[in-house]
């Protein structure tokens, strides 16, 4: 009841506040009509108009039960060794960068260093309001085109990396893990220097023998710290796997068509013969990619979230030239 109260209370904030920056809007056109030089103020007056419509849309599209919660965020190189761990890593970057843009806070969980350059293996969260809600429109399959800078002869490479999102579950979701199901193992950190490197084997893996899931932490100097952001994510992955195996078969009793699966591919980034960015579900396109990497993304979780609320929102179908 707090939590509709709270989400109908904010509605009725936004009505309000639109409609004053509406009315402000109109004295404004008057005083125009009057002759009067406002070009500037109408100017400012729209663009905060237009910035409080669009986020007011945004959140409205996210109804989901656990759109507001924060998010896990794990990201995986494909085949390709170092191109790809490259890429796992300009992926990283790209979400820290966005996170910083949102102001959302970030926390890492594990972080696994690639054996030349890039990561092999990373886990971090997401902490604000929707931040699981926005991220879930980049969970899938991202594809990097360019020349390869570990390459001497400077040919084409395409890179793949996966990102996986799931919501962080509040205290009073009940996940039952019994004790006799999972093995746990501790190592010690593999960090780059500085904090990261441990001199005692903190660092905790745990595997959940039934599904098969491994979840590691070690991000803190505190074995005990690790256990428990590491059960924490593997909550979360086996919550989503239950969402997801009731979706599956609701789908199968209706004939439904299935969602897009997250090992579909769903962007493309190329940075060579051309630079441009295409969201293959969407059709959204981007020509400044440098923009994008930099964490500019909020126009293709826009136009995703658009579509998906819509109905309209297509599978992922990669062009054979993009």
């Amino acid at each position: 009841m707090l939590q509709r109260r709270r989400r109908l209370e904010q509605d009725r904030d936004l009505s309000l506040s639109l409609k004053k920056k509406n009315d402000d809007l109109a004295v404004l056109v008057e005083w125009s009509e009057a002759g009067e030089r406002v070009d500037a103020d109408f100017s400012q007056a729209l663009e905060l108009f237009d910035q409080e419509v669009q986020a007011g849309e945004i959140k409205k599209m996210l109804g989901g039960e656990h759109d507001r919660r924060s998010a896990i965020v794990t990201i995986h190189p494909g085949a390709g060794g170092t191109e790809s761990q490259d890429w796992a890593e300009m992926l990283l970057r790209l979400y820290l960068r966005w996170t910083e843009r949102r102001g959302f806070k970030r926390e890492m969980i594990d972080y696994q260093p690639g054996d030349e350059a890039g990561l092999k293996s990373v886990t971090f969260t997401v902490n604000g309001e929707y931040a699981y809600g926005l991220l879930s429109a980049e969970a899938g399959v991202h594809r990097l085109v360019r020349i390869s800078p570990f390459d001497q002869a400077s040919r084409r490479h395409t890179s793949f990396a996966s990102v996986y999102v799931w919501p962080e579950l509040p205290e009073d979701v009940e996940i039952e893990i019994d004790e006799k199901d999972i093995r746990i193992d501790t190592y010690r950190s593999s960090g780059a220097g500085g904090q990261h490197v441990n001199v005692t084997d903190s660092a905790v893996r745990i595997t959940h023998m039934p599904s098969g899931l491994v979840v590691s932490c070690q991000n803190e100097r505190s074995q005990h710290r690790n256990r428990d952001s590491a059960m924490k994510v593997l909550k979360a992955r086996l919550y989503d796997q239950k969402m997801k195996d009731n979706q599956a078969k609701l789908e199968q009793i209706s004939g439904a068509k299935q969602q897009i699966a997250f090992g579909s591919q769903i962007r493309s980034y190329v940075l060579h013969p051309y630079q441009l960015v295409k969201d293959h579900r969407t059709k959204e396109q981007v020509g400044d990619i440098n923009r994008v990497l930099d964490g500019d993304i909020d126009v293709f979780i826009k136009t995703y979230l658009m579509k998906k609320s819509s109905g309209t929102l297509g599978e992922a179908t990669p062009d054979d030239d993009v």
